[in-house]
């Protein structure tokens, strides 16, 4: 009976393998061509993939060429097309080579995810045909992004008004400088739109709706001492920009005085971003411990992720004098228990000239016991050594510069907390 049984079962098994392996090679036959496109790799080179057959509703052309001369090529598992699925955010590592000075390390960004690229397609097949899909090479032409012609001198205030956060309240000021250093065309310094072609100022116009970030770093270059990361060239929809370092993250656990250092680099750039001689404040509406990176040999804090910035032109607010601009505005505090959380109005950072959204960004979300990132909490100056626990003071300034109980006590707390973080900076080097 046993025997009987073994046998019956041995031949179910056979057959069910059986049934296993033909269906495998069904499947296989019909997604051959997905299958196989799965185990493909990424190529700099293929204009698809960087969705160059996608210009001019594309983000630039100005590095197309060492694109396809294989002058950039990816690092490790970016070559991978099956691993795509994980890269959410379209961000890679690569390296770029110069015949003369050797390859260096750049990161190449999609400015979107998958979706969000795929969304500004639909975008503009809708304002342009009224459905959700077409040729958006042609489609374009019928936007927003092309009314702006030949015959136009300047980018203005009332075109471009509210696209995104960069432009929530520009000023002719800021439009004027975003023209004349774009970098996409070969003839940037004019602030005339006149001087750009059709293409490049159907590209500009989308960068600026889309995700602007390529404009901001343009606009205030690294070069000019501005703490963000380095815009090199764009080909189709693939941007790329200098390699910073490792993630703020990083250094989490990093020696004390490391992050002592890190700590009151971030209150400088809070504070070049809301007091500079261009009287252009720049807010970052996204603090995270992700959206920072640290030099490997300099050590010095840049600010890798620019896509949600309002700037707001301290000039125009003086001349045009709304409601209250005089008025020193501190951001309320907002313990909102999760990661990365702010409060705050875009109107009122776009008319107030004394405004300390920065100085409660930094604080609230990477400096203070507020500050929550990856399931940890303490923010960056967590565990202070025992004599600075003594002290008290540094606990004090960190909260009442992330929940001040002053009436503008964060703007005193703000200061006096980075001269207090570059004294024990001199005491631990």
């Amino acid at each position: 009976m046993w025997r009987l049984l073994k046998l019956k079962f041995g031949r179910m098994y056979r057959c069910l393998k059986f049934l296993f392996v033909v269906s495998l090679l069904v499947f296989t036959l019909l997604n051959t061509h997905s299958l196989f496109a799965s185990f493909q790799k990424n190529e700099l080179t293929d204009r698809r993939f960087i969705s160059l057959n996608k210009c001019p509703a594309c983000f630039g052309t100005s590095w197309c060429r060492k694109f396809m001369n294989g002058q950039i090529t990816f690092e490790a598992w970016g070559r991978l097309r099956i691993l795509d699925f994980l890269n959410v955010k379209n961000v890679f590592f690569a390296q770029y080579g110069e015949p003369r000075e050797g390859a260096r390390r750049i990161v190449l960004k999609r400015l979107g995810s998958n979706q969000e690229l795929s969304d500004m397609d639909h975008k503009v097949c809708k304002r342009a045909t009224g459905r959700p899909r077409c040729d958006v090479t042609q489609a374009i032409y019928k936007t927003q992004f092309s009314r702006l012609n030949g015959e136009v001198r300047l980018l203005t205030p009332d075109v471009v008004e509210g696209w995104s956060d960069f432009v929530h309240c520009p000023s002719q000021r800021l439009l004027d400088r975003i023209v004349r250093r774009y970098a996409e065309t070969k003839d940037s310094g004019s602030f005339l739109m006149k001087n750009l072609k059709d293409s490049e100022r159907m590209q500009l116009l989308l960068t600026l709706a889309f995700n602007p970030e390529p404009l901001v770093l343009q606009s205030f270059p690294s070069d000019e001492g501005w703490p963000f990361a380095k815009y090199l060239g764009a080909c189709g929809r693939m941007v790329a920009v200098n390699y910073v370092g490792n993630e703020l993250w990083s250094f989490y656990n990093a020696p004390w005085e490391k992050r002592v250092d890190l700590a009151w680099q971030l209150l400088e750039i809070a504070e070049q971003l809301t007091n500079n001689d261009f009287e252009f404040a720049l807010y970052l509406l996204d603090v995270s411990f992700d959206n920072f990176a640290v030099g490997p040999r300099d050590g010095k804090v840049i600010v890798i992720d620019a896509e949600n910035i309002i700037v707001a032109d301290k000039r125009l607010i003086k001349q045009n004098k709304p409601q209250n601009w005089d008025v020193w505005y501190q951001s309320k505090f907002d313990d909102c228990g999760k990661e990365a959380c702010l409060s705050f109005s875009k109107d009122v950072l776009c008319s107030r000239v004394t405004i300390d959204h920065n100085y409660y960004a930094i604080c609230q979300n990477l400096l203070s016991r507020y500050a929550t990132w990856r399931g940890t909490t303490g923010g960056l100056l967590h565990n202070p050594p025992a004599e600075i626990v003594r002290v008290g003071r540094l606990e004090a300034l960190l909260e009442e510069c992330a929940n001040p109980k002053k009436e503008y006590g964060r703007f005193q707390a703000a200061k006096e907390l980075r001269d207090y973080l570059a004294k024990l900076n001199d005491n631990v080097r």
